[in-house]
C-alpha cells in the first residue's frame, strides 16, 4: 500500500536513541513507498572513506563521532536529500539518524519546510529491548551501526526532547510492536497529517 500525500515532495525523519529500532522501521517503510533511504551511519562512513559495514568503535566525541564530523554527516544528509527532492525521482526521502539535538531538527525544518511536507517519527523502546538489540547487533557482521550500551547511555543524557515539533509533525512510536503494526501507524499518521 502506497501512502498518497497531497505534496509528493515529502521527507520523513526517523529519529531516536541508538538501537531504538528506527533504522529497521525506516528502511522497510522507505522500500515499500519508493522513498530514497538515507542513513547517518552509512553516510558518516562514506564521508570517512570507510566501508559502511566495518566496525569503528569510537566513543562519542572521538574519531568519526566528533561533533564536527557529526555536523558534516548531517549536512551531507541534508544536501543529498535536497538534491533528491529537486530530481523528483522518488516519492520522497527518508532520513534515518539520531537527530538527538534540537538544532539538528530545527535545521531540517528551516531548510526543508518551504519545499516539502516534513514529518518526524520518534522511535523508542524499553532499555531491556535496547540491550537485547545491541547484543544482536554485535553479532551481526552486516550491521552498519557502531552503537554500544555505553554510547547509548551518553546519548540518552544528551538527547534534547523534541518539544519544538508540533503534534501535526511528530509521531512517537514504541518499536517493540510488530513491523506491520508500526508501518501502519506511520501510514495513518502521514495520511492524516498530509490532508
Amino acid at each position: 500500500m502506497t501512502v498518497e500525500l497531497v505534496n509528493t515532495q515529502t521527507v520523513v525523519v526517523f529519529f531516536g536513541l541508538i538501537a531504538a529500532g528506527k533504522s529497521y522501521l525506516a528502511r522497510n517503510w522507505a522500500e515499500r513507498h519508493n522513498y530514497l533511504y538515507l542513513n547517518t551511519d552509512v553516510v558518516r562512513k562514506q564521508l570517512a572513506g570507510i566501508d559502511p559495514i566495518s566496525r569503528c568503535l569510537n566513543e562519542i566525541d572521538m574519531g568519526i563521532y566528533t561533533q564536527e564530523f557529526s555536523a558534516r554527516t548531517y549536512d551531507e544528509m541534508l544536501r543529498v536529500c535536497k538534491d533528491a527532492l529537486k530530481k523528483n525521482v522518488y516519492s520522497g526521502v527518508v532520513l534515518d539518524g539520531s537527530y538527538h539535538k534540537r538544532h539538528e531538527r530545527e535545521k531540517l525544518i528551516t531548510s526543508l519546510s518551504e519545499r516539502s511536507a516534513l514529518y518526524f517519527v520518534y522511535c523508542y523502546c524499553s532499555e531491556a529491548v535496547i540491550k537485547e538489540r545491541l547484543q544482536e547487533r554485535q553479532a551481526d557482521r552486516g550491521a552498519v551501526s557502531d552503537g554500544t550500551w555505553e554510547i547509548y547511555l551518553q546519548q540518552k543524557e544528551k538527547f534534547d526532547k523534541a518539544d519544538e515539533l508540533s503534534n501535526e509533525m511528530l509521531l512517537e512510536l514504541d518499536t517493540s510492536a510488530s513491523l506491520e503494526y508500526l508501518i501502519g501507524c506511520v501510514n495513518r499518521f502521514l495520511h492524516t497529517s498530509g490532508e
